[in-house]
């Protein structure tokens, strides 16, 4: 296009709504042109005139992210260098990169982008002006762009845009890809995290959550350093100011649960839980659209098919323009990113200054063994919240069958926890108790027996039980002490028939049941194996026992 000299539907707009603090800041320079802070009907233009996408029924825009539709975890670095060095859990998530490398990259990508046309959003990182972080989100494509502004919290004046400097700067640059030979990534996909430059790189993915993920990432390195819990959680409050978190990885019913409409979200994935309250870290939603109804989800179905809303990887009909949100032939991870304001009940400021009373873990036990909810103490709290049990389902994550996978995924979010998974449990462990919060452990999974033979937990009861559990009626019911886990597991519950409540009276065979159940509290043990080390003896000795 740029060597035909199109004029562009926004190209007299492009630098109306620019910072001081241009791109050759930050090494980008030669380029054809910058387009700066675009509102989201300019960047619906511009995508569109670029190909990038298709206008669905209903106003949103519906993208195909290539061959990434769904986080490449394995290919996220950090660079290893005296900020990070002891403060880093490397491994698994945290993989260590050289400065040299990254310097390598870096050029390379600035070189690549020279006489191309980039898009900038300036925007900022969490609610509470106290922690927040100003960010810029540089793109080469127009809807990604546009994720980014519907993700993050925007500016609301030209003066704020135009003394805008960024304290951490990401360039998403699908099309540049990185040489695994040269660079010592893993594949041509790499998400490079630089904290010395305050600078990351995402290459060769035009998965929009791998820019959201980032940010999560940075945020928590940086606010645990400050006393702030960084938190993979979903947060709404209600009319008494009780706020509710809830824990899960994608999948466990976070989004869904949180979106209820007696309570008023303060948002739906990532926040921060500092000594003044909750505060959420975005602007927008990103939620699983696979198989949404509007019944169960009404609120969330309602945007996927409004204005604004980015559909990732879901199937249309090009005549119709209508979507199927039913239809996986892409992925099971189809993605909806939309303001937070679509959602009618949400707090505007996005925090609350308030703390949780109660803090509830979702798992999705695919083993059907777990109890529909479980109490638990602060000691089992930690222990829980390092194990971070659940199953993966199909299509969150690259290469992952039909069958859902056991995962144990530390603080609900391994992937994004840059410290050991002690520093955030103690950081929980410390709030909960000054502030009085409750701790519940939530299987949204399977029932009756494991998956392929059991059923889902019904959302009904679960929505009873959450309900029961955060208006206080669950606080003086009888509970029984959980012959493994020794959790508390209450014997009655309004609205939920009391034999949902013990997970062995829906097994067919009992002995089966036990046995499962047991065959789960030996991966317990042996998964907290990886964590001992860190962790005290109280918190080791809260894990389960076997039979």
């Amino acid at each position: 296009m740029k060597y035909l000299e199109f004029d562009t539907p926004a190209i007299k707009q492009a630098g109306d709504l620019a910072s001081d603090y241009r791109l050759k800041n930050h090494g980008l320079i030669h380029l054809d042109r910058v387009f700066w802070n675009l509102p989201t009907s300019a960047l619906y233009e511009e995508a569109v005139f670029r190909g990038e996408g298709h206008v669905a029924h209903g106003g949103p825009f519906l993208v195909h992210t290539g061959k990434h539709t769904a986080r490449a975890a394995a290919d996220k670095f950090i660079v290893r260098e005296h900020s990070t060095e002891d403060k880093v859990a490397w491994g698994e998530y945290n993989r260590p990169f050289s400065p040299e490398k990254f310097n390598g990259v870096l050029t390379r990508l600035q070189a690549f982008l020279q006489g191309e046309e980039l898009f900038v959003q300036d925007c900022y990182a969490g609610a509470d002006p106290e922690y927040r972080m100003s960010i810029r989100i540089i793109t080469d494509k127009a809807w990604q762009n546009l994720f980014a502004r519907n993700m993050f919290i925007k500016i609301d004046n030209l003066d704020e845009y135009k003394k805008h400097v960024p304290e951490f700067t990401v360039i998403a640059s699908p099309s540049f890809k990185t040489d695994p030979k040269i660079d010592g990534t893993r594949s041509e996909t790499a998400m490079l995290i630089n904290f010395a430059q305050r600078l990351a790189v995402i290459a060769d993915s035009s998965y929009g959550g791998e820019i959201k993920k980032t940010i999560f990432t940075i945020l928590n390195f940086l606010l645990p350093l400050r006393g702030v819990l960084a938190m993979h959680c979903s947060a709404n409050v209600g009319r008494d100011g009780d706020v509710a978190l809830f824990f899960g990885l994608s999948g466990t019913g976070k989004t869904t649960l949180s979106a209820d409409p007696r309570r008023a979200l303060i948002g739906d994935d990532e926040h921060g839980w500092s000594d003044e309250g909750v505060f959420n870290f975005e602007g927008g939603c990103y939620a699983k659209v696979i198989r949404l109804s509007a019944e169960h989800e009404p609120q969330i179905y309602a945007c996927t098919r409004r204005f604004g809303t980015i559909l990732e990887n879901v199937i249309y009909d090009p005549t119709s323009r209508r979507i199927d949100l039913d239809d996986d032939m892409i992925t099971e991870n189809t993605r909806a990113s939309y303001p937070l304001e679509f959602i009618p009940n949400v707090v505007p400021e996005k925090m609350a200054r308030s703390h949780p009373n109660n803090v509830i873990f979702l798992t999705c036990d695919a083993q059907g063994v777990l109890p529909p909810i479980a109490r638990l103490d602060h000691q089992q709290s930690m222990y829980h919240f390092i194990s971070g049990y659940t199953s993966k389902i199909a299509g969150t994550e690259v290469g992952l069958g039909i069958e859902p996978e056991i995962t144990f995924s530390a603080c609900f979010g391994a992937p994004f926890m840059v410290h050991h998974p002690f520093k955030y449990a103690n950081l929980l462990r410390q709030k909960m108790a000054k502030h009085g919060a409750e701790c519940w452990l939530v299987n949204t999974g399977w029932t009756g027996g494991s998956f392929g033979i059991g059923k889902r937990m019904s959302i009904h009861h679960t929505r009873a039980l959450l309900n029961a559990a955060l208006d206080g009626r669950l606080t003086n019911v009888e509970y029984r002490k959980d012959k493994l886990f020794g959790f508390g597991v209450p014997t009655s519950c309004p609205d939920v028939p009391p034999e949902v409540l013990d997970p062995a009276n829906t097994w067919g065979n009992k002995d089966d049941y036990w046995r499962k159940y047991d065959a789960l509290a030996a991966r317990y043990i042996e998964n907290f194996k990886l964590f001992a080390s860190g962790c005290p003896d109280e918190v080791r000795a809260a894990g389960p026992k076997r039979l």
